[in-house]
Protein backbone atom coordinates (compact mmCIF):
# COMPACT_ATOMS: atom_id res chain seq x y z
CA UNK A 1 0.00 0.00 0.00
CA UNK A 2 1.49 3.21 -1.08
CA UNK A 3 2.55 5.87 1.82
CA UNK A 4 -0.85 7.67 3.04
CA UNK A 5 -1.02 11.51 1.62
CA UNK A 6 -1.99 13.56 5.00
CA UNK A 7 -2.51 17.01 4.48
CA UNK A 8 -4.53 19.68 6.44
CA UNK A 9 -6.96 22.31 5.65
CA UNK A 10 -5.54 26.10 5.56
CA UNK A 11 -8.93 28.41 5.80
CA UNK A 12 -9.79 27.89 9.57
CA UNK A 13 -6.54 27.29 11.06
CA UNK A 14 -6.25 29.52 14.14
CA UNK A 15 -3.91 31.50 15.50
CA UNK A 16 -1.33 31.53 12.64
CA UNK A 17 -0.12 33.62 9.60
CA UNK A 18 0.61 32.35 6.31
CA UNK A 19 4.24 31.41 6.80
CA UNK A 20 3.67 30.41 10.50
CA UNK A 21 1.26 28.17 9.48
CA UNK A 22 3.78 26.67 6.60
CA UNK A 23 6.27 26.65 9.22
CA UNK A 24 3.73 24.10 11.94
CA UNK A 25 2.72 22.05 8.83
CA UNK A 26 6.29 21.06 8.11
CA UNK A 27 7.72 20.30 11.58
CA UNK A 28 4.20 18.61 12.70
CA UNK A 29 4.00 16.25 9.68
CA UNK A 30 1.67 17.54 7.31
CA UNK A 31 3.02 17.17 3.98
CA UNK A 32 0.47 18.55 1.92
CA UNK A 33 -2.14 21.80 2.05
CA UNK A 34 -5.84 22.75 1.14
CA UNK A 35 -4.86 26.10 -0.03
CA UNK A 36 -7.58 29.03 0.54
CA UNK A 37 -8.35 30.82 -2.75
CA UNK A 38 -7.78 33.86 -0.21
CA UNK A 39 -4.16 32.54 0.03
CA UNK A 40 -3.66 33.43 -4.05
CA UNK A 41 -6.34 35.75 -4.89
CA UNK A 42 -8.81 38.33 -2.78
CA UNK A 43 -10.07 41.93 -3.15
CA UNK A 44 -6.62 43.10 -2.40
CA UNK A 45 -4.52 41.21 -4.32
CA UNK A 46 -3.04 43.04 -7.58
CA UNK A 47 -1.66 40.07 -9.51
CA UNK A 48 -3.03 36.77 -8.56
CA UNK A 49 -0.72 34.96 -10.70
CA UNK A 50 2.51 36.30 -9.38
CA UNK A 51 0.54 35.85 -5.54
CA UNK A 52 0.05 32.13 -7.01
CA UNK A 53 3.87 31.52 -8.01
CA UNK A 54 4.68 33.08 -4.37
CA UNK A 55 2.49 30.56 -2.43
CA UNK A 56 4.24 27.65 -4.45
CA UNK A 57 7.02 28.40 -3.73
CA UNK A 58 6.80 29.12 0.21
CA UNK A 59 5.24 25.73 -0.13
CA UNK A 60 7.76 24.23 -2.18
CA UNK A 61 10.89 25.60 0.41
CA UNK A 62 9.47 23.22 2.99
CA UNK A 63 8.83 20.28 0.77
CA UNK A 64 4.83 20.92 1.13
CA UNK A 65 2.50 20.23 -2.01
CA UNK A 66 -0.87 21.68 -2.57
CA UNK A 67 -3.25 19.08 -2.24
CA UNK A 68 -6.11 21.08 -2.74
CA UNK A 69 -7.80 24.57 -3.80
CA UNK A 70 -11.05 25.99 -2.63
CA UNK A 71 -12.63 27.86 -4.56
CA UNK A 72 -15.37 29.94 -2.63
CA UNK A 73 -17.89 30.16 -4.88
CA UNK A 74 -21.33 29.72 -5.13
CA UNK A 75 -23.36 27.56 -8.03
CA UNK A 76 -27.10 27.89 -5.96
CA UNK A 77 -27.87 29.95 -8.64
CA UNK A 78 -30.79 30.24 -11.79
CA UNK A 79 -30.17 33.59 -12.94
CA UNK A 80 -27.62 34.11 -15.65
CA UNK A 81 -26.52 37.43 -14.84
CA UNK A 82 -25.62 35.68 -11.20
CA UNK A 83 -23.84 32.61 -13.10
CA UNK A 84 -21.86 34.12 -15.37
CA UNK A 85 -19.48 35.63 -13.31
CA UNK A 86 -19.50 32.95 -10.89
CA UNK A 87 -18.47 30.67 -13.95
CA UNK A 88 -15.77 32.64 -15.25
CA UNK A 89 -13.96 33.39 -12.03
CA UNK A 90 -14.01 29.52 -11.31
CA UNK A 91 -12.60 29.28 -15.05
CA UNK A 92 -10.02 31.85 -13.55
CA UNK A 93 -9.17 29.81 -11.02
CA UNK A 94 -9.10 26.75 -12.59
CA UNK A 95 -6.91 27.23 -15.46
CA UNK A 96 -5.18 30.39 -14.39
CA UNK A 97 -4.53 29.63 -10.67
CA UNK A 98 -4.24 26.01 -9.60
CA UNK A 99 -1.63 24.62 -11.87
CA UNK A 100 0.76 27.43 -10.96
CA UNK A 101 -0.65 26.45 -7.11
CA UNK A 102 0.70 23.06 -8.37
CA UNK A 103 -2.81 20.99 -7.92
CA UNK A 104 -5.42 19.82 -10.08
CA UNK A 105 -8.22 19.25 -7.74
CA UNK A 106 -10.55 22.18 -6.63
CA UNK A 107 -12.74 22.14 -3.38
CA UNK A 108 -15.85 23.75 -4.64
CA UNK A 109 -19.15 24.65 -2.55
CA UNK A 110 -22.28 24.05 -3.56
CA UNK A 111 -23.18 26.85 -2.61
CA UNK A 112 -26.01 28.74 -0.34
CA UNK A 113 -29.36 29.14 0.64
CA UNK A 114 -31.19 32.00 -1.37
CA UNK A 115 -34.58 33.30 -1.51
CA UNK A 116 -34.71 33.09 -5.11
CA UNK A 117 -33.25 29.09 -5.31
CA UNK A 118 -35.99 27.20 -3.64
CA UNK A 119 -34.86 23.65 -2.14
CA UNK A 120 -36.20 21.83 -5.10
CA UNK A 121 -34.11 23.30 -7.41
CA UNK A 122 -30.87 22.90 -5.52
CA UNK A 123 -29.88 19.73 -7.75
CA UNK A 124 -30.97 21.82 -11.10
CA UNK A 125 -29.42 24.90 -10.21
CA UNK A 126 -25.66 23.31 -9.22
CA UNK A 127 -25.81 21.33 -12.05
CA UNK A 128 -26.25 23.58 -14.60
CA UNK A 129 -23.26 25.72 -13.24
CA UNK A 130 -21.32 22.57 -13.13
CA UNK A 131 -22.19 21.61 -16.57
CA UNK A 132 -20.94 25.13 -17.50
CA UNK A 133 -17.28 24.33 -16.05
CA UNK A 134 -17.25 21.26 -18.00
CA UNK A 135 -15.89 22.12 -21.31
CA UNK A 136 -12.93 24.14 -19.79
CA UNK A 137 -11.96 21.40 -16.89
CA UNK A 138 -12.02 18.03 -18.79
CA UNK A 139 -9.46 19.23 -21.66
CA UNK A 140 -7.66 20.90 -18.72
CA UNK A 141 -7.63 17.61 -16.81
CA UNK A 142 -9.33 19.17 -13.59
CA UNK A 143 -11.56 18.01 -11.18
CA UNK A 144 -14.03 19.77 -9.17
CA UNK A 145 -14.60 18.39 -5.49
CA UNK A 146 -18.25 19.29 -4.86
CA UNK A 147 -17.97 19.59 -0.87
CA UNK A 148 -21.11 18.66 1.84
CA UNK A 149 -21.13 22.20 3.24
CA UNK A 150 -23.81 24.32 4.99
CA UNK A 151 -27.53 23.66 4.18
CA UNK A 152 -27.40 23.03 0.84
CA UNK A 153 -25.21 20.18 -0.33
CA UNK A 154 -25.21 18.03 2.78
CA UNK A 155 -27.30 14.84 1.52
CA UNK A 156 -25.07 12.48 -0.45
CA UNK A 157 -28.27 11.27 -2.11
CA UNK A 158 -28.71 14.82 -3.43
CA UNK A 159 -25.15 14.99 -4.03
CA UNK A 160 -24.93 12.23 -6.08
CA UNK A 161 -27.88 13.08 -8.27
CA UNK A 162 -26.24 16.04 -8.93
CA UNK A 163 -23.10 14.32 -10.32
CA UNK A 164 -25.36 11.66 -12.09
CA UNK A 165 -27.01 15.08 -14.07
CA UNK A 166 -23.45 16.54 -14.92
CA UNK A 167 -22.16 13.36 -15.97
CA UNK A 168 -18.50 14.10 -15.87
CA UNK A 169 -15.86 12.21 -14.73
CA UNK A 170 -14.13 15.50 -13.60
CA UNK A 171 -17.02 16.23 -11.02
CA UNK A 172 -16.95 14.66 -7.55
CA UNK A 173 -16.92 14.65 -3.99
CA UNK A 174 -14.84 16.36 -0.96
CA UNK A 175 -16.08 14.72 1.57
CA UNK A 176 -16.45 16.25 4.56
CA UNK A 177 -16.59 13.15 7.15
CA UNK A 178 -18.18 15.44 10.19
CA UNK A 179 -20.51 17.59 8.04
CA UNK A 180 -23.32 15.26 7.40
CA UNK A 181 -23.68 14.91 11.07
CA UNK A 182 -23.62 18.30 11.51
CA UNK A 183 -26.51 19.13 9.07
CA UNK A 184 -28.77 16.93 11.70
CA UNK A 185 -28.56 13.10 10.19
CA UNK A 186 -28.41 10.52 12.25
CA UNK A 187 -25.28 7.71 12.40
CA UNK A 188 -26.20 5.00 10.25
CA UNK A 189 -27.32 7.39 7.92
CA UNK A 190 -24.02 8.89 7.43
CA UNK A 191 -22.72 5.63 7.69
CA UNK A 192 -24.84 5.23 4.45
CA UNK A 193 -23.71 8.15 2.89
CA UNK A 194 -20.10 7.50 3.35
CA UNK A 195 -21.15 4.02 1.06
CA UNK A 196 -23.14 5.81 -1.42
CA UNK A 197 -20.22 9.16 -1.85
CA UNK A 198 -17.15 7.01 -2.26
CA UNK A 199 -16.94 6.18 -5.77
CA UNK A 200 -17.00 9.94 -6.77
CA UNK A 201 -14.76 11.16 -4.25
CA UNK A 202 -11.85 13.68 -5.17
CA UNK A 203 -10.94 15.05 -1.81
CA UNK A 204 -11.47 14.96 2.21
CA UNK A 205 -11.95 16.53 5.28
CA UNK A 206 -11.33 14.13 8.03
CA UNK A 207 -13.04 15.41 10.71
CA UNK A 208 -14.37 14.46 13.87
CA UNK A 209 -16.87 15.57 16.67
CA UNK A 210 -20.36 15.14 17.89
CA UNK A 211 -23.65 16.51 17.64
CA UNK A 212 -26.03 18.84 15.31
CA UNK A 213 -25.88 21.97 14.43
CA UNK A 214 -26.34 24.37 17.77
CA UNK A 215 -25.19 21.26 19.58
CA UNK A 216 -22.11 20.59 17.55
CA UNK A 217 -18.84 20.31 19.20
CA UNK A 218 -15.68 19.64 17.22
CA UNK A 219 -13.12 17.17 18.51
CA UNK A 220 -9.44 15.70 17.40
CA UNK A 221 -9.87 12.77 15.06
CA UNK A 222 -10.78 9.68 17.22
CA UNK A 223 -12.30 11.58 19.83
CA UNK A 224 -15.91 11.88 18.29
CA UNK A 225 -19.02 10.15 17.64
CA UNK A 226 -17.70 9.44 13.77
CA UNK A 227 -17.11 6.28 12.55
CA UNK A 228 -13.83 7.30 10.78
CA UNK A 229 -12.93 4.00 10.32
CA UNK A 230 -15.86 3.49 8.13
CA UNK A 231 -14.98 6.27 5.88
CA UNK A 232 -11.65 5.61 5.15
CA UNK A 233 -12.93 1.65 4.51
CA UNK A 234 -15.29 3.07 2.02
CA UNK A 235 -12.62 5.18 0.40
CA UNK A 236 -10.52 2.64 0.03
CA UNK A 237 -12.74 -0.06 -1.11
CA UNK A 238 -13.49 2.50 -3.79
CA UNK A 239 -9.73 3.27 -4.95
CA UNK A 240 -9.51 6.51 -3.55
CA UNK A 241 -5.61 7.37 -3.20
CA UNK A 242 -6.09 11.57 -2.77
CA UNK A 243 -5.17 13.58 0.14
CA UNK A 244 -6.43 12.79 4.00
CA UNK A 245 -6.65 15.72 4.97
CA UNK A 246 -7.39 17.01 8.67
CA UNK A 247 -9.79 19.28 9.68
CA UNK A 248 -10.25 20.33 13.59
CA UNK A 249 -13.04 22.55 15.28
CA UNK A 250 -12.39 21.32 18.86
CA UNK A 251 -11.18 23.26 22.05
CA UNK A 252 -7.90 22.88 21.47
CA UNK A 253 -7.64 25.29 18.82
CA UNK A 254 -4.59 27.08 20.05
CA UNK A 255 -1.07 26.66 18.94
CA UNK A 256 -2.02 23.90 16.71
CA UNK A 257 -2.55 21.33 18.96
CA UNK A 258 -5.71 19.48 18.31
CA UNK A 259 -4.21 20.08 14.54
CA UNK A 260 -1.44 17.64 15.39
CA UNK A 261 -3.72 15.28 17.71
CA UNK A 262 -5.44 14.95 14.32
CA UNK A 263 -1.64 14.65 12.13
CA UNK A 264 -0.88 11.69 14.56
CA UNK A 265 -4.35 9.85 14.44
CA UNK A 266 -4.38 9.83 10.21
CA UNK A 267 -0.76 8.78 11.09
CA UNK A 268 -1.42 5.64 13.30
CA UNK A 269 -5.04 4.80 11.18
CA UNK A 270 -4.21 4.96 7.76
Amino acid sequence: MAKPKIGVIHYNFPGFDWIQFLDYCARTGFEYIEVAIGDVWDKDTADPVARAKEVHKQMDDRGIKAGCLSAGNDFVLLDETAIKPQIERMKRICLDLAPIVGTDVIRTEGGWKKDAVPPEKYAEAISGCLRRCVPFIEPAGIKLAVDNHGHVTNDADLQVRIFQAVGSKNVGSNLDTMNYRWAGHDLATIDRYYELIAPYVFHTHMKDGTGSLANYKGAALGEGEINLKHAIACLRKAGYDGIWCAEYEGPEAAGGVGYAKCCQWLKANL
